[in-house]
């Protein structure tokens, strides 16, 4: 079969005030459609052909139910007869089996049954978090995803990944279970505080040294624009992220090949995550931080240059990320670099308990590979605060 290919970099439309951009994810009868507008929620189309049934239940949090939940209950309560909402508490170190179990409770108090519709509305904790939950319900019931964070709309909101947190590890603990539709309402980032919308970014920037050169360069010219909230920016960069995503996936949706490239930081990253406690850094944050180490370990591969790797550094920083690593520490007296280098071999790239890295080219794409043990310690070391 023929692979797919991306759509070239377009730029001069996206989804703005006055449209609604639609990219489909072509999965065979797992297909769905992400639509990223300007006040999606409003517009009546988006939630025409939704599962029918009695009851839905929406899942979000205690910082994004009060903002958001009103506006939802209004778009689908002519959908579903009877419309229950879950609010948990915020942030990621609640992304575990406790507050899962949570979401279980309230299906199995309202009687849910297997055409029960489940809303994830929210950042990517309550997306995975719901989505788990829909995969595991009676076997299965559908979801659907209404991302408020730009992480979550361009990131881990499309995709089908779905899991819950280990305290040895991120996103341990999971399945992949494709929603029924992404609706990404650009209006909901204007809430977003500034940590938040940087954290986005990162999962916005990876995108470019993995697959797209020319993103890259208008992530670097726009990411003043970005920053500061601009709706039409939002909406290319919400597009063009998607788009290459949707490329990604409809490839390979389990990940047993070219979908590994869309972890490009996370090795590191999830190691700063698990090594510090989950919530302390912003995923996000961790992942920014984690492509300027995977970068530096590219260019001792001999895989790029340090021009490169400055100049990523450069778009990073620029997006308020962190660019140096925490240093790790734990009761048994361990180095930093070791304690790294544990939390990576439970990762779930890892094989074998060999760590497996996603490391980025001179010709703009990326690849996974490996490393000895003593180049990761050194590009570790040389990352990381003194």
């Amino acid at each position: 079969m023929t692979a797919p290919v991306l759509p070239p970099l377009d730029v001069s439309t996206a989804a703005d005030a006055g449209e609604l951009t639609r990219v489909p994810i072509a999965m065979g009868e797992r297909s769905y459609d992400i639509y990223i507008g300007a006040d999606t929620w409003r517009n009546e189309s988006v939630w025409q052909g939704l599962p029918q049934a009695q009851t839905a239940l929406i899942v979000t949090n205690t910082v994004v139910g009060p903002l958001y939940t009103a506006q939802l209950k209004a778009a689908i309560d002519g959908v579903y007869a009877r419309i229950v909402v879950l609010e948990l508490p915020d942030g990621e170190a609640t992304k575990d089996w406790v507050h899962l179990q949570r979401i279980f409770d309230v299906l199995l108090d309202e009687h849910a049954d297997r055409k029960t519709v489940l809303f994830a509305l929210g950042g990517g904790v309550i997306g995975d978090m719901t989505g788990f939950a829909a995969a595991c319900y009676m076997r299965g019931v559908p979801f659907v995803q209404v991302p408020t964070t730009l992480l979550s709309q361009v990131d881990s909101s499309v995709g089908g990944k779905t899991a819950v947190n280990h305290p040895r590890g991120k996103n341990m603990i999971g399945a992949f279970y494709q929603p029924e539709r992404v609706i990404c309402d650009l209006r909901a980032l204007q809430t977003l505080p500034a940590r938040e919308m940087s954290a986005g970014l990162a999962e916005v920037i990876k995108y470019g040294p993995i697959a797209d050169p020319a993103f890259l360069d208008w992530l670097e010219a726009n990411m003043a624009g970005l920053r500061s909230g601009d709706t039409h920016l939002l909406g290319q960069a919400v597009k063009r992220s998607c788009e290459i995503k949707a490329w990604v996936v409809s490839q390979d949706e389990r990940e047993s090949g070219v979908r590994a490239i869309l972890n490009f930081g996370h090795t590191f990253g999830h190691a700063i995550e698990a090594g510090l406690g989950f919530g302390t850094w912003l995923h996000g944050e961790a992942v920014g931080c984690g492509m300027v180490m995977a970068a530096h370990l590219s260019q001792r591969l001999g895989l790029i240059d340090m021009d490169a790797v400055v100049r990523l550094t450069r778009i990073i920083d620029s997006a308020g990320l962190p660019i140096k690593g925490p240093k790790l520490t734990d009761a048994s007296g361990q180095s930093s670099e070791d304690i790294y280098l544990e939390h990576m071999r439970v990762d779930k790239k890892a094989q074998g308990g060999h760590i497996r890295f996603v490391l980025i080219c001179d010709s703009g794409l990326a690849q996974v590979g490996a490393a000895d043990d003593d180049v990761v310690r050194a590009v570790i070391e040389a990352c990381c605060v003194a």
